[in-house]
């Protein structure tokens, strides 16, 4: 009687060793940079709402310290470098746009660090002490504005505030629906490109 021939077992396939490039780094959490540009955007749409809270101007109120046309400038030259802060953030989608496995991962810190070759380690860095820079510039000149318009130097209609309370909501959204990284530095750009335009419709309104 012949014996019963066993089939061979199936042959094991190679495991291929995941190569990682000697020259890269564990990075910081790129949600440090993405956020305070997302804060610099909210401090410029927060003039939005200088249009229901501005009281009369009273004799003991102290004069702005710079005119009305100098902090709409300075705060023009915020709006563009915040809108080519998020075009540098698009052009490194890897860092901060959370592409790979973090893709569909929220907003939040601790889920977007990758490992970064030393080139785009330096990025990080150029990028968070433009960032830094920007947020208090932002800050600064958008409280200016605010205060020209409670003065009576500005005087806008109340579409270009209501445009502004839309960046607020937009902003607020990301937060509040836990948006991905990707989301966020798409909306930021779109955020960042309608405040230049509202900042620029705001200039033709000063009244002095």
């Amino acid at each position: 009687m012949a014996k019963s021939s066993k089939p061979p077992p199936p042959k094991k396939r190679p495991k291929t060793k995941q190569t990682v490039p000697s020259d890269t780094r564990s990075a910081p959490d790129p949600f440090s940079v993405v956020l305070p540009a997302l804060a610099a955007l909210g401090a410029i749409s927060s003039i939005a709402t200088i249009n229901w809270v501005a009281q009369e101007k009273t004799p003991e109120r102290s004069r702005a310290k710079r005119k009305a046309s100098i902090a709409l400038r300075d705060l023009e030259s915020c709006c563009l470098g915040l809108v080519e802060i998020f075009k540098r953030f698009k052009r490194h989608p890897e860092m901060f746009c959370g592409e790979g496995g973090t893709a569909s991962s929220p907003l939040k810190f601790g889920v977007h660090g990758p490992r970064i070759p030393t080139e785009t380690a330096r990025i990080y860095f150029q990028l968070i002490n433009d960032v830094a820079s920007m947020l208090v510039l932002a800050s600064q000149n958008a409280y200016d504005v605010m205060s020209a318009v409670e003065d009576g130097e500005i005087d806008a209609p109340e579409e270009l505030f209501f445009g502004l309370g839309e960046c607020q909501d937009r902003l607020n959204r990301l937060i509040q629906d836990r948006a991905t990284m990707k989301s966020s530095v798409e909306t930021g750009l779109e955020v960042a490109e309608k405040l230049l335009t509202l900042v620029n419709q705001l200039k033709k309104y000063r009244t002095g």
